[in-house]
């Protein structure tokens, strides 16, 4: 399986049509999953999240985290990459 993370202003138009055409084609499309993720750094005015929205976010990360099947790569392996 393979992650694809693509960032999407949702206020502009090429957004707008970005995300109709998507949901549109992959609504009932077995084997591909559109995962809604909150984004800081698009709320600079929102408040301090409370208690539980901070325990949700973390749950989901945590999620999003195991649901990664590729192999992973030992330190030696990172630190060897150019």
């Amino acid at each position: 399986m393979t992650t694809l993370t693509i960032k999407i202003n949702e206020r502009t138009k090429a957004g707008k049509a970005f995300l109709t055409m998507a949901e549109t084609f992959f609504k009932d499309a077995k084997g591909i999953e559109i995962i809604e993720s909150l984004d800081k750094a698009s709320k600079p005015n929102s408040k301090k999240p409370t208690l539980s929205e901070q325990i949700e976010i973390g749950l989901q990360e945590v999620k999003d985290i195991k649901n990664i099947k590729g192999k992973r790569k030992t330190l030696t392996e990172l630190l060897n990459e150019k």
